[in-house]
């Protein structure tokens, strides 16, 4: 009531309190008149004042309205009007614009409290849900005003509220397919405030069809080149795509990445981007790092990461990395997003690597990013984008470490200097005078030996030539060189980084780094010493390297074995100081921050300290060291003898396995070998009753061509000797060839009197027209020609007859005789094979017998030693029966000792029961009794009772 006060202020206050007055008097008249119009005309007099006196009408008509809410929904303009005032009251919006800073907490304070109080009966967002589905704009676009600034003050309450309500989210939902598009973008950021760190309502919205239908909005905007609806929708969808592996999955599932790709679609003239664009991209760029985050899991992150591959988004958002123009903090994002989209997954990573730059000579991608980080005239952020994309396309990618480390080494570098390599940039970067490049270089050079002991032996091979004139030197020396130099923190930190995770787990290179007689001094000579603070942390890293160089020394060294370095250790140090010096790592700030995600994030170049792999590597190794620190010699023999005991045995394990597993895999090729000749037993056999049965075909074949042929050649079959051969006799064969010849010399002779008599009718009737010219022929001579002329043609036609005749029995010979001559050269092969098949089908069946006999000696040893297990099984069961025997005997022993125990009490208390009856009687006699005995023996009867009892349990 003090701030209604403040506000309302005292008589000199001017039109305050008039304008409270009207309020009251506009509530009486919203409560009380009868007329709708007058109702109407208060609640636009109410919205009007509603901003100006926002407190007083909050307190005054907030309850008037939601009653008009409930008993006007007849009429859109007052409800419409009523939406508009609660909006003002509870909105923060407005005010926020015209109230001074330190009145900005008490201006939410208030729009909280109006919230709350509104939201107190949950019936009221019920009705506003009700009312946003009206179709009339002047109720539906006020009520999803009024909604999102309820949610905008108390999200989780609202949500819970809109979460019970029956199809609350759908109607919701409604609301983007809206053609005014002034609803439906405002429905967009009531969804975003709907859907702010709540899992369940993310789902709904989800399974409501919203990526199909924003994606459609982004599309119709012009994707990134579209307005601030764009950004809303983005904004949007990371709500429903962030730590929601549920949506994730749907969001795949659906195919909506291969939607994303026209995004990032750009011209050749990337000048003049408008800051829209860039922030639209920008949130795009975000929006895929969401779906590939290392943070979600692994299989939801390599399944999209393939995904983007296979449609073709990797490859563009290659097109947009290696493209001029594009802005600085874009590249940035698109450096990261590339970064997450290849990390872990090979197939990306062979893309990535196989990506060229556009220049002459074309250069890998990789050489133009490392070009970029190990330049300290490039901004920082963009240094630590392109160490981490060279980090992630390293990341479980032996491949490419090989490729990297196979720059660095002698026989592959290149002599002429016309390429630089990715190698030679890291090397230089690791010897430059920025300290920045020399910790960007040393961590990247890190990344390409993490886990793989092959390259770091490898690397020892590198040979760097420092000046003219001097011997070359190796790339480890040429590193403690530097270190022993005194160079910045930076430097000396990432230069032990490396040398830390390169002795790791590397017994060869522990022994190089400790062949150097200078550098197990310097180490201990460094931790020491009584350094600042600054140096605390170079201090813990010496000690670090230290400790890898005893965990992981092998003792080839005589005067730097395990023992000796420990002894230094105490000497010089002490034990206790150098596990303290040890633990500054862990407990440095920078170290807990580069431990919680694998992108570097540095707000300044001075915090780039610890590399993420690194802190790994420390939490790995740091208790392992301090035990090993405090073993002593003995113990470090036994661990020795128990580590070459345990080798051995697991030597002889994974020999008896490695047996095993051939001999399994003997069994199953033999058993597949057995399957396989069965079945190919069986296919010869069907073949071989196939091919007989065909012989049978052609043998019925043939004998029914002989019955049809047999009446023209049975006075040839009784002479000479003839051949057979699958029941076809090849005289028969000759036969009919020679009675085919015959056939075609007849009808060559009748085609000859045909020609003849062909040119007699031909000189008839020439000699017919002559006559016919003649008036003086005679009739007489006329008719006998014509007879004769008649004569000829029926004979002429009988020819005829007679040729097609004999030419169809020409051709039907012709085809038996092919049939015939098609039945004897097939017939002799068929003979072969068969025979061919009966000789594998034998040796086959000599092959399942012998392996037959061999399964049969294996079934029989088996059932000997199931018979063997079953006589122990009976002996065991045996035992047991004899036990279970004596047991019971002793149930029944138990059982007898409590019953006679249950009758001595009874027998006790009845003698008791005797002896009170007795010691009454002796009193009545006037007999006297000694309460002392009384009391002797009730107590001695008592503790017999309780020795009884006792007993008895």
């Amino acid at each position: 009531m003090n701030f209604l006060r403040g506000v309302m202020g005292g008589p000199s206050a001017g039109p305050q309190p008039s304008g409270a007055d009207t309020i009251q008097k506009l509530c009486d008249r919203v409560a009380s008149s009868t007329l709708l119009d007058d109702r109407r005309d208060a609640v636009r007099a109410l919205k009007s004042l509603s901003k100006k006196y926002r407190l007083e009408v909050g307190i005054q008509a907030m309850e008037h309205l939601i009653h008009v809410l409930q008993t006007d929904r007849s009429d859109s303009e007052i409800i419409g009007y009523a939406l508009d005032t609660l909006y003002n009251v509870i909105s923060n919006d407005l005010e926020e614009e015209e109230q001074e800073e330190n009145s900005a907490k008490q201006v939410d304070d208030l729009g909280s409290q109006f919230t709350e109080i509104f939201i107190k009966q949950q019936e009221n967002v019920t009705l506003l849900l009700t009312l946003v589905e009206e179709f009339d704009f002047h109720v539906r676009w006020p009520g999803v005003k009024l909604l999102t600034s309820l949610l905008k003050q108390q999200g989780p309450q609202v949500q819970q509220i809109i979460l019970v309500s029956p199809m609350g989210v759908s109607r919701l939902m409604d609301l983007l397919a809206d053609s005014r598009e002034v609803i439906r973008n405002d429905g967009v950021l009531l969804l975003q405030q709907l859907t702010k760190s709540n899992a369940a309502i993310q789902k709904i919205v989800a399974f409501e069809n919203a990526f199909e239908r924003l994606l459609d909005i982004i599309t119709e905007e012009g994707n990134s080149d579209g307005g601030i609806v764009v950004e809303d929708c983005l904004l949007l969808l990371q709500n429903l795509l962030k730590n929601n592996n549920s949506n994730q999955n749907f969001f795949k599932e659906g195919s909506y990445i291969q939607r994303m790709k026209p995004w990032f679609e750009v011209g050749d003239d990337n000048c003049g981007w408008s800051a829209q664009k860039v922030t639209n991209l920008h949130l795009m760029l975000q929006l895929v790092r969401v779906l590939v985050s290392p943070t979600n899991p692994p299989g939801a992150t390599s399944s999209c990461q393939k995904a983007m591959f296979h449609c073709g988004l990797l490859q563009q958002l290659c097109t947009i990395l290696m493209a001029t123009g594009v802005p600085a903090d874009i590249l940035t994002e698109t450096i990261n997003t590339v970064s997450e989209v290849i990390r872990g997954c090979q197939t990306n990573q062979d893309y990535f690597a196989s990506v060229n730059a556009p220049s002459n000579p074309p250069r890998p991608a990789i050489v133009v990013l490392l070009m970029s980080m190990v330049n300290e005239r490039q901004p920082f952020v963009l240094r630590c984008a392109v160490l981490y994309c060279f980090q992630c396309f390293l990341y479980k990618n032996q491949k490419g470490q090989g490729e990297i480390v196979s720059t660095l080494l002698p026989s592959t570098i290149d002599a002429t200097g016309n390429s630089v390599s990715a190698g030679q940039l890291l090397c230089g970067g690791l010897f430059s005078t920025d300290s920045l490049s020399n910790w960007c270089a040393a961590v990247a050079l890190a990344h390409a030996l993490q886990e793989n002991a092959t390259l770091k032996e490898q690397l020892l091979r590198v040979q760097l030539a420092t000046s003219i004139g001097n011997p070359p030197v190796s790339l480890l020396q040429q590193c403690t060189n530097i270190l022993s130099q005194g160079s910045k923190v930076q430097t000396r930190v990432g230069l032990l980084m490396l040398l830390c995770t390169w002795l790791s787990n590397c017994s060869i290179a522990v022994t190089h780094f400790l062949h150097n007689p200078a550098n197990v001094p310097f180490l201990t000579g460094q931790i020491a010493e009584n350094l600042g603070e600054e140096e605390q942390l170079v201090q813990g890293l010496c000690a670090l390297l230290l400790g890898i160089s005893i965990y992981y020394n092998d003792n080839s060294l005589e005067n730097y074995r395990k023992e000796k370095l420990k002894q230094l250790i105490e000497k010089r140090i002490g034990r206790e100081n150098f596990i303290e010096k040890l633990g500054f790592i862990s407990k440095h700030e920078l170290y807990s921050r580069a431990a919680q995600k694998p992108q570097p994030s540095f707000s300044s170049p001075d915090h780039m300290m610890f590399d993420h792999e690194f802190t790994k590597l420390v939490k790995e190794l740091e208790g392992v060291i301090s035990k090993a620190i405090y073993k002593s010699s003995e113990e470090d023999k036994k661990e020795e003898e128990v580590k070459k005991t345990l080798e051995q045995h697991d030597n002889i394990v994974t020999h008896y396995k490695k047996v095993i597993r051939e001999q399994d895999q003997e069994l199953e090729e033999l058993k597949q070998r057995i399957n396989t000749l069965t079945s190919q037993n069986e296919q010869l056999q069907a073949t071989v009753t196939q091919q007989v049965s065909q012989i049978q075909q052609h043998k019925d074949q043939y004998n029914l061509l002989k019955v049809q042929l047999g009446k023209d050649t049975q006075h040839h079959n009784s002479h000479g000797e003839t051949f057979q051969m699958n029941g076809i006799q090849t005289e028969e064969v000759s036969k009919l060839k020679e009675e085919l010849e015959e056939w075609k010399n007849k009808h060559e002779l009748l085609q000859g009197q045909l020609k003849e008599k062909d040119s007699v009718i031909e000189k008839l009737n020439s000699s017919q027209l002559e006559m016919g010219t003649t008036e003086q022929s005679s009739q007489t001579s006329k008719f006998g020609a014509l007879e004769h002329n008649n004569e000829l043609q029926k004979e002429l036609e009988m020819l005829r007859s007679q040729i097609q005749l004999q030419s169809t029995e020409i051709s039907k010979l012709q085809m038996e005789n092919q049939k015939l001559q098609v039945m004897n050269t097939t017939a002799d092969p068929m003979l072969g094979d068969s025979g061919a098949t009966a000789a594998t089908s034998s040796e086959l069946e000599g092959r399942l017998e012998q392996e037959i006999k061999e399964l049969k000696s294996e079934v029989k040893a088996l059932s000997e030693e199931k018979e063997s297990l079953k006589q122990h099984l009976d002996s065991s069961s045996s035992t047991v029966a004899i036990l279970q025997d004596e047991k019971s005997k002793l149930q029944r022993e138990v059982a007898e000792s409590k019953k006679e125990q249950d009758d001595l009490l009874v027998l006790l208390a009845d003698q008791d029961q005797k002896i009170s009856a007795l010691k009454i009687k002796l009193k009545d006699l006037g007999v006297p009794v000694e309460d002392e005995d009384d009391t002797e023996s009730g107590d001695q009867g008592d503790e017999d009772e309780d020795g009884d009892e006792e007993e008895q349990d």
